[in-house]
């Protein structure tokens, strides 16, 4: 039995239903609403106050309201100048304006927004939904650097837990996983990489660097045929056949290998992903290999490849013994920096199969393992020529491995900074081998004094172009601060709060 409500028992007719004011939508009326309103209520204290018998103790009627707000009237917005130039004039007006200017000229209007973003070129993304949307592609069109690595790990934004490793920085919880500050799954799948890789390379035909995690052969193979310009690859959690994919990237100049970084992730590049790279990428000019294993045939392999070549840097490497002696393959090598390395070389044999590189002009250690003596001995010995030799907190730098460094004979700078263990004695030594000898840079070199400084070595100091000489701050402090008492001071105002 069907039943249909009678409108006579309490159904409300059309004309009984209370209409809903209908809401102000433009901003120009809800603004008129509000200063009305404020208006009406100042103007309702103002005569409670002067007679608060007579004052009305109900509040103003919407009547009252609807007839003040179309009465008021604001004043019309001022005509934008700017409406009149063409985009491509006001973007080359804002090309003058510094980077700096770029963000606050976008909040001006939608038009400032999007040619602001016209004049971006290189983006660093931290959410793959403002990529896998498209988003990014509507609002910079012109991008020739982009950057995702931070998008393709997982991790709490909002998160004010910090962890900076090499070249890696991300926001972590406070729970601990012993695999590590990121966990497998915390990194999105090979195939969402690729597939995002993808739509970079038909977005950005005109790309000249890329920065990634975690890409496959495929994604990578996407962006070498789609991006014939590009020139600098930063690649991070690889493995060797994922570099089968930059292979037919003929024009890359710099590329950035991270294979492994203690308590974030672990991949292998060995011999053969080293020798997948020098065979396809002939035009490198700097490599960078950070957490990589090989040897000697993976070296040898980029020397006889990339002629080029003339910056390699080795980062925390993993090389087997014996590398060394494929350095003089790289025939135009001029910069070798080794940084935060456990040893230099394990077993580099003897020195008649070492070689020399002739075209090194620059050696740089930082933050490395000195005390294998042959290692360090049989490195400098390959670099020979080398010019300039930076030496910056490096463990186990004594006397006797520092003297190996007068082996190099052509030396016009050397820059020692946070070398404890070295003497006086040890710097004099080496110093007045080099002849050449023209700027000399000591810091925080605590064992190196003033007092020990003898004719022979004031005389080389007279002599040179450029001298910085800090090797004791704390001594420098003392001295600059003798006389003004700030130190005995201090001292009794906290030996009196002592209990």
């Amino acid at each position: 039995m069907s039943y249909s409500p009678d409108r006579k028992s309490g159904s409300p007719t059309k004309s009984q239903v209370l209409k809903r004011p209908r809401p102000l939508s433009l901003p120009d009326q809800a603004l008129k609403y509000v200063i009305m309103k404020m208006q009406l209520q100042s103007h309702h204290h103002h005569h409670s106050s002067l007679s608060p018998s007579t004052a009305s103790p109900s509040p103003h009627s919407e009547s009252d309201l609807s007839s003040g707000f179309n009465s008021l009237t604001l004043d019309p917005p001022a005509p934008d100048s700017t409406s009149l130039l063409s985009d491509e004039l006001l973007l080359s007006i804002f090309s003058k304006l510094p980077i700096s200017q770029y963000l606050p000229n976008s909040l001006v209007c939608k038009r400032w927004l999007y040619l602001h973003g016209r004049l971006v070129q290189s983006v660093k993304v931290f959410d793959w939904g403002f990529l896998d949307s498209g988003r990014v592609f509507a609002r910079f069109p012109n991008l020739t650097e982009f950057d995702i690595v931070h998008a393709c790990i997982r991790s709490p934004r909002n998160s004010g837990i910090l962890v900076t490793r090499k070249a890696l920085t991300v926001h972590i919880d406070s729970l601990f996983s012993p695999n590590g500050f990121i966990e497998e799954s915390d990194v999105l799948k090979n195939s969402v990489v690729d597939d995002g890789l993808g739509l970079i390379a038909s977005s950005y035909p005109n790309l000249r660097r890329i920065a990634v995690i975690g890409a496959s052969e495929n994604g990578l193979l996407r962006i070498a045929e789609d991006c014939q310009t590009l020139q600098e690859l930063e690649l991070h959690c690889c493995g060797d056949l994922a570099l089968k994919g930059i292979s037919t990237c003929r024009n890359l100049q710099i590329v950035k290998l991270i294979a492994c970084v203690d308590g974030f992730y672990r991949a292998v590049i060995s011999d053969i992903g080293l020798t997948i790279l020098a065979q396809g990428c002939r035009r490198l000019v700097k490599l960078e290999l950070c957490g990589c294993e090989g040897s000697y045939d993976g070296i040898k392999a980029i020397g006889q490849c990339c002629q080029m070549l003339e910056e390699l840097t080795l980062n925390d490497h993993r090389m087997d013994g014996g590398w060394l002696a494929a350095l003089p393959f790289c025939g135009n090598l001029k910069t070798l920096t080794l940084e935060s390395c456990k040893d230099i070389d394990s077993n580099p044999g003897p020195d008649e199969h070492l070689g020399f590189c002739p075209t090194i002009e620059e050696l740089h250690l930082r933050r490395c393992q000195v005390r294998d003596k042959h290692g360090v001995r049989a490195l400098f010995l390959v670099c020979e020529a080398v010019r300039d030799i930076v030496l910056q907190d490096c463990w186990g730098l004594v006397d006797e491995v520092f003297a190996f460094a007068s082996i190099c004979r052509r030396v016009k700078l050397i820059s020692l900074q946070g070398c404890s263990l070295l003497t006086t004695g040890g710097l004099e030594s080496v110093l007045l081998c080099w002849k050449e000898l023209q700027r000399l840079r000591v810091v925080s070199c605590k064992n190196i004094t003033d007092s020990e400084t003898t004719p022979a070595l004031a005389t080389l100091f007279s002599v040179l172009i450029e001298l910085t000489w800090r090797p004791n701050t704390r001594s420098l402090l003392s001295s600059s601060l003798a006389g003004t008492g700030v130190r005995l001071k201090g001292g009794r105002f906290f030996k009196s709060l002592k209990p």
